[in-house]
């Protein structure tokens, strides 16, 4: 697992938000729960404390593309 993450249920099971902290805040929200691959779902420059709902549902969005 990454040093600095989060778990992300509201996106769905298996799905993690990694931390980066180079040139600003950047967000990765990646599911890597299934045998044939690590799917990214969202990548995306934080401006705010608070991660936007929009990024959320993307992300929740292109999970549910994949299936459980």
């Amino acid at each position: 697992m990454p040093s600095d993450f989060k778990p992300m249920l509201n996106v769905g099971a298996g799905a993690y938000e990694i931390r980066l902290h180079v040139l600003g805040e950047w967000r990765v929200i990646y599911v890597a729960k299934f045998d044939n691959a690590v799917y990214v779902l969202h990548a995306f420059q934080k401006k705010t404390q608070k991660t936007r709902k929009e990024d959320i549902e993307l992300a929740a969005r292109r999970y549910r593309q994949i299936g459980d």
